[in-house]
């Protein structure tokens, strides 16, 4: 894809790569001789900030939806494997992941969900994923997570971002998408692989077989679930029950140590392996049965310095030959991108109208607002003014005035958004919680002290919107 042109050679920072030039088409993404997106080539596209023509998006999007169709519910995978939890729009933090993991021309990968929400390129998320699931549709697997679904995509910002890079047509596209993606997945016929994890509802694995996957995720029930249960948060994982409700997120269950148990020896199952959860390391491993064996249930969060303020590291798990290595990632620089998708110049007018009426407002300003008199200060301007005409003058000074009120009005305005930012916990429009790492007090706390503290700020961000 051609970059964009400089023929006047006078770009300033030359030491960055132009921006690709136009929309990646449909007939420059797919492979005329084998008829499959090249998945390189878009990554590269991506990367750049380049976007996808919507007919480009719709193919990606219709041809990954087919092949999710024609999977089981439960997916069946052997070892070797790369195991991937939450990414969240950090789509810089996918290309690092997809370098550590190993090509996925010869890597199997198995991601566990979340893929959109509170980062800013979750689309790119998308379209890289299912040009390499089109591509490897036998060795690159993705499940649903509890961010792939219309509650929570409108709720957060992925609906509001694919609405300003493409339209509401491509957003449903990709929800019916969603709505097709697997459940869980078995690996080695000893691990089972969801997002969130176990169900009052599920006994044998043959219930999930069971359900009806191609609906919009009930707030109850084991589908629900699935994507939105959370293991006990203790060292024992003893619970006063076997499943306790889950008040963090409002919605489905804390399952502990006995319940997971008994789930694993009824499916001849070994542990379980989850994302869902924030880790400071971007792993945890719950080691219910005892420290010298295999964790129980694992939590794997592979979106390091997640919302850019929990300084977490992210994580992705390798089974091979049924040992399992763990690879920490650390956050890869992203664009900057502005709120509210606004474009640079919808942010800029504001403030380039601000600046205006002050300049102006000080140059022409009156003393008697009444008499449209102007002070002693203004004499250059009256000597400048002379050979206008008093009525031309005095319209000008009106006009001068009604700008200098509405600049009152835009400082007010701005002191106002202010005082009220200093009282928000988070950001209300991209759900985020402020950065408070390495700031005043907390300069000297550790960085888990820090990541605990953002994680209970962020905590109402993790409940589900409507429960």
């Amino acid at each position: 894809m051609e970059p964009l042109k400089d023929p006047l050679k006078d770009r300033v920072v030359t030491q960055f790569h132009p921006p690709p030039h136009r929309p990646l088409s449909i007939d420059i993404l797919v492979k005329p001789f084998c008829h499959l997106p090249c998945w390189r080539f878009l990554k590269d596209h991506l990367s750049q900030e380049g976007q996808l023509l919507k007919s480009s998006a719709i193919y990606l999007i219709s041809q990954a939806k087919f092949l999710f169709q024609a999977e089981r519910n439960i997916l069946e995978l052997k070892d070797p494997v790369v195991i991937v939890g939450d990414l969240h729009g950090q789509f810089y933090d996918l290309l690092k992941i997809l370098e550590v993991g190993g090509d996925p021309e010869k890597t199997k990968y198995l991601f566990l969900g979340d893929y959109v929400d509170r980062g800013n390129f979750s689309l790119e998320i998308i379209m890289l994923l299912y040009a390499l699931k089109i591509n490897y549709p036998n060795t690159f697997y993705l499940i649903r997570g509890n961010h792939e679904t219309r509650q929570m995509t409108s709720h957060f910002n992925f609906r509001q971002e694919v609405l300003y890079k493409h339209d509401l047509e491509t957003y449903e596209l990709i929800m019916e998408s969603f709505d097709a993606l697997p459940l869980a997945c078995i690996v080695n016929n000893k691990f089972l692989s969801v997002h969130g994890g176990i169900s009052t509802s599920l006994f044998h694995l043959k219930d999930i077989t069971n359900l009806n996957r191609f609906i919009e995720p009930p707030n109850e029930g084991l589908l629900c679930d699935l994507l939105w249960s959370d293991p006990a948060d203790n060292p024992s994982g003893v619970l006063p029950e076997c499943f306790m409700p889950n008040t963090a997120r409002s919605c489905s269950v804390i399952y502990g140590f006995k319940a997971t148990r008994i789930f694993l020896k009824n499916n001849s199952l070994a542990g379980i392996i989850r994302a869902h959860e924030a880790q400071m390391e971007g792993f945890k491993m719950h080691k219910w049965n005892g420290p010298n064996k295999f964790p129980t249930v694992l939590t794997i969060f592979s979106a390091p310095n997640y919302c850019g303020t929990y300084n977490n590291k992210g994580a992705i798990l390798r089974l091979d030959d049924s040992t399992l290595s763990i690879h920490q990632i650390c956050q890869s620089p992203e664009p900057y991108c502005l709120p509210h998708q606004l474009d640079v110049f919808a942010w800029s007018i504001p403030f380039v109208i601000e600046k205006s009426v002050s300049m102006l407002s000080h140059i022409l300003s009156l003393s008697n607002t009444k008499n449209d008199q102007f002070t002693e200060d203004d004499e250059l301007i009256e000597e400048m003014l002379k050979d206008m005409q008093i009525q031309r003058k005095t319209e000008l000074a009106g006009k001068i005035k009604t700008l200098s009120r509405m600049m009152s009005m835009i400082k007010s305005l701005n002191e106002k958004n202010k005082t009220d930012d200093c009282h928000k916990s988070y950001n209300k429009d991209y759900n985020k919680p402020q950065s408070i790492g390495g700031k005043g007090s907390f300069e000297l706390e550790t960085k888990m002290e820090v990541f605990e503290k953002v994680k209970a700020q962020d905590i109402v961000n993790e409940k589900c919107p409507t429960a």
